[in-house]
């Protein structure tokens, strides 16, 4: 039986500023729970989903692997 989890833990990268301007904030990089979504909760049957952000189209993919990529 595999355990559900509820929240996981966000990850302080300089990739990941919410602010864009390339380094981590003292609020991203604090240790706090996210929203947590399933994958398949996103696809709903789909292999491919396009996904609006700031005005750009992307595109999150489910592979064979079962590994997901996003691409814009």
């Amino acid at each position: 039986m595999q355990a559900k989890p509820t929240a996981f833990k966000v990850l302080s990268h300089p990739s990941l500023d919410q602010a864009g301007g390339g380094t981590a904030t003292a609020a991203a990089s604090s240790v706090h729970p996210a929203h947590l979504v399933q994958s398949n909760e996103l696809l709903k049957g789909q292999k491919t989903i396009g996904i609006m952000h700031n005005g750009s189209l992307y595109r999150l993919q489910a592979t064979k692997l079962g590994k997901l990529i996003l691409t814009k």
